[in-house]
């Protein structure tokens, strides 16, 4: 059972670090180059992460800039961006596209802590999920015989504290970021 505890918390903290790179692409005011690592863009008869097919840097604080690599891909990575639903109006100089950052206005803030709690919400499904999965390979283990009844319900007491903890550090995560937007 300690390789399928371990299997369990690999995909636990799986679920967590997809939510900590969610969290990280929120805007909070200040500009970082993981603020567009979300966006996808239509690219050679494909969808492929922004990264792949343009430099992102940060030259100023309230500014990000996207150097294009293939010039005929700028309308694809300048729609890619305003369609992002992250409110960026890019300006587009040749194959450079800069992003002025505007002050978060308090409507914008709140916009931003209910996406955060969606992205939270599907963190904690996923945990959930990985604890169903264990739950069930405990209920088999213990049919065909494998654990005894006692052993089911200590696991199955392992596999719910691991649970709570992930879930918590849900939380936390989700908090620290909500008053990182909240702060003017």
């Amino acid at each position: 059972m300690s390789g399928e505890y371990d299997d369990l918390k690999r995909r636990m903290d799986g679920a967590i670090a997809a939510f900590k790179h969610d969290l990280a692409s929120l805007r909070t005011g200040r500009a970082s180059s993981n603020l567009l690592d979300a966006i996808q863009v239509q690219a050679y008869g494909t969808t492929m992460p922004i990264n792949q097919v343009a430099n992102v840097s940060v030259p100023e604080p309230r500014m990000i800039s996207v150097s294009v690599w293939d010039k005929s891909m700028v309308g694809a990575v300048d729609r890619a961006i305003r369609e992002s639903n992250l409110g960026f109006n890019p300006i587009v100089d040749g194959t450079n596209l800069r992003i002025p950052l505007p002050e978060l206005n308090e409507q914008r803030r709140k916009e931003l802590v209910k996406i955060s709690h969606g992205y939270a919400e599907n963190a904690r499904i996923a945990v959930r999920h990985v604890r169903r999965d264990g739950m069930e390979f405990l209920k088999k283990a213990e049919k065909d015989g494998d654990i005894s009844e006692d052993d089911h319900r200590k696991r199955s007491d392992q596999v719910q504290k691991l649970t709570d903890e992930m879930i918590g550090t849900i939380d936390h995560l989700l908090s620290d970021k909500e008053a990182e937007i909240m702060q003017v």
